[in-house]
Parts: structure tokens; sequence; C-alpha cells
């Protein structure tokens, strides 16, 4: 079924249909447990949280470490929630049942020590429901745990799993639901970048374009402002992948990463921009970063392999590294969903030797990077793609074929 861009609901078109989007999670979730060997998935990841529950209570929640869920093979999702939110959705989210919505407290990352016995409690619990469904010697995947409620888990006789893997298999393959999401937390920062465009001028701060993008993004609907990287100048090369006070100046290359969320799908796109002029190394160093990413868009199609893209990329020595490691994440894919690093992770330093096929559905970003001879600039360009039958279609839509001048004198 087609649908189409719109915040809102409507009655004279198909839109996102979010009954459809929990059931398709929940369902690709229980296919995963199904292939596994795992009684459970046992999850704290907010994102796992969210996918298997449809549940969120604030990007607060992301450190806590507070919040769980549990999907068992023969059961329906429960969630343990801050407080009042387990009340809350027991009356606003009729796909969980009332009774799978429990309030729950592990102690906030050691706020509340483990003798107050909070973590015995919780796995107690766990333990007594996944013998209820006659899972009681059956391994329970774990994505990310803190300490004490491991130890309590094994001093229980729980038998743990990585369960991260299998929630990363659930997760990789969207549904035209999650892409328009993709599609529309995209578009709003092609609207961003025309902000930034305009107000990209000498005397303007780094740090006053992350405050205009928040300031933007939140008031058309962002439900979460990760992060904006603001780079410029002298700061371009190395890549510092943060943001500073300094001032703006004439012919300085700038280029910035817009990384938010729109009903929990998240962007991660960049753009480079120069302000008033351009030198001739400064744009070449624009086509190189170019030219690369264009090789590896066209190399995405279903039955490729990700060491194939990871090889159009220039080695690290090519530009300027001496291991792979070094410069991770400046030639780069990773794929995008409710997590920011889903799969593929695509990158010549373990795509070569692990590769992984590419699917259709699958929504990754890919970037690359380009230092300028001057020593000093560089080129940072990224474009989000859903993979379709007939190769990748390009989500991000600012201008960036060739080098941006905002406000050319």
């Amino acid at each position: 079924m087609s649908a189409v861009p719109g915040h809102t609901g409507v009655d004279f078109e198909s839109r996102v249909d979010f009954d459809r989007l929990r059931s398709y999670r929940l369902a690709r979730a229980r296919a995963a447990l199904e292939a596994s060997d795992l009684g459970a998935l046992l999850v704290f990841d907010v994102n796992n949280i969210r996918y298997l529950t449809s549940t969120v209570i604030g990007e607060w929640s992301r450190d806590k470490m507070t919040r769980y869920a549990l999907l068992t093979r023969t059961g329906e999702p429960m969630v343990w929630d801050f407080g009042s939110a387990a009340r809350h959705h027991q009356l606003y989210a009729p796909w969980l049942e009332p009774e799978n919505c429990r309030a729950g407290m592990l102690g906030l990352r050691g706020a509340i020590p483990p003798p107050a016995g909070l973590f015995e409690r919780a796995v107690a619990e766990i333990k007594s429901i996944l013998a209820e469904h006659g899972l009681a010697g059956a391994p329970v995947g774990v994505d990310i745990v803190e300490p004490p409620f491991l130890f309590e888990m094994e001093r229980a006789g729980l038998r743990m799993a990585d369960g991260q893997q299998v929630m990363l298999d659930a997760r990789q393959v969207k549904n035209p639901d999650e892409i328009m999401l993709l599609s529309q937390s995209a578009a709003m920062v092609d609207g961003l970048y025309h902000q930034i465009a305009e107000a990209l001028k000498p005397g303007v701060r780094e740090n006053d374009i992350v405050a205009l993008a928040n300031h933007y993004l939140y008031t058309h609907g962002s439900d979460d402002v990760e992060a904006i990287n603001a780079v410029s100048g002298e700061r371009c090369n190395p890549h510092p992948h943060n943001f500073t006070d300094r001032m703006i100046r004439p012919g300085d290359t700038c280029f910035f990463d817009v990384i938010h969320s729109y009903n929990g799908y998240r962007t991660c796109y960049y753009r480079t921009l120069n302000v008033g002029w351009a030198t001739p190394a400064q744009r070449d160093a624009y086509t190189k970063a170019r030219e690369w990413i264009d090789a590896s868009i066209e190399l995405v199609k279903p039955g490729q392999t990700t060491d194939v893209i990871a090889r159009a990329w220039p080695t690290a020595t090519e530009f300027g590294f001496s291991t792979e490691m070094d410069c991770f994440g400046l030639q780069f894919g990773h794929g995008l969903g409710l997590g920011l690093h889903e799969r593929p992770i695509i990158s010549r330093l373990n795509s070569i030797e692990n590769p992984a096929e590419i699917r259709e559905g699958m929504v990754f970003a890919l970037e690359t990077y380009c230092p300028a001879t001057d020593g000093y600039s560089a080129a940072r360009i990224e474009e989000e793609v859903v993979v379709t039958a007939d190769g990748a279609r390009v989500l991000t839509r600012f201008p960036a074929q060739e080098l941006f001048i905002a406000n050319p004198y």
C-alpha cells in the first residue's frame, strides 16, 4: 500500500499507519526470536524497548538504565517503566495488555545501591514469568545490562546470551511506514539546511548554528535532537566530531551533521557549505568526496555485499591516516532506524573480511570525508539511502552535487 508524507492523519489519503507499524515490528522481533536458540528477549536499550512495545518516555531515559522490556516465545510484550509512566501506558497504549505495563525501578545506575534489593526483586519477577511460560531453562537474550543486574541473574541461575544480535536482525529491514518516517525525518533536515545556508555569514558562531538547528527541528516536530556537529575553518581537518564557539569567517569551509529523530526514526545527514567563496583546494576536496560517495551509492542493490562498497572508498593511507582504526567513521556506512547505528555497518575496518549482504528494505547512510591540500579545510558529505529492487533511492535532498556557497560575494 502506498503512503504519502504528512505530519497528521487525514481521511482523504493513506499516510503512516502506526497500527501496521507496531504489528510489523513485533512480528519481525518474534520471527528473529523464533530463529534463535533463545527463550526470551530482555532488553534495556530504549530503541529495542520501543521496537518491541511502541512505548517511549523521552530522551532523558536513554542513559538511566531503569526501563526494560521482555518478550518470550509464547507471550505478549511486557514493559517495566518509570513509576506513573506504566499507568499512562495502561490508559493510552491499548496494543499492550494492561497487566503487562508495570512499574519498575533498578536504582538509576547505582544511585540506589544494590543492597536495597531492587535488582533481586526484578530478577525474581522475570524468573517467575519465564517459568510460567515453560522457559525456566532457556537462555535469555540480553542487549545491554548493568553489572549488578547481570550478577543477580547469574546468582538466580538464569542462562544469558547475546540478545542484541537478534534485535538487530529484526530491525534491519524496514517496512513502508518506517521508510516514510525516515524520509519525513530527512525532509525536516532538508529544510534546516536551507535555514543554515541563509544564516551562514561571517560573525556567526558554530554554536549559533547549533541553536538555530535545535529550535528549527523541535518547532517542526522532532522528538529528539541528539546532536548537531558544527565544524568550520581550521577545525575541519582533522574532524573533531563536535562544535565550539568558533566565529565563522569569509572563505571558511563549514560542515554539519544533523542527528535527530521524528517519531523515533533518525537522521545522520552531513552537508558541507562554504561561506562567501571557495578556493581551488576546497573545491577539489569536495569533488573527491562527492566522487567517492557517488561510487558507493552506485553499488547499492539487493544481493550486493558490503565489502564491495567499502572498497569504493580510499584506504586510510590514501588520505593521511596510518590505519583504518585511526580513520574509522570518515569513509563509513551505517544503518538507520530507531537507532543511529544499525545494520549494515560498512567500512574498510570491518567489511573487507566480514562482509554482509545488502537487502531490499534496508535504510542506511553513506558518508565520505576528504581533507584539502591547504592542510586545514576538508569536505564531508552524507547521503541516506533506501535499498529498492532497482538500487538505491536517496532520501537526503539538500543540494550536494557541487560545493554549496552560502551568501556568495
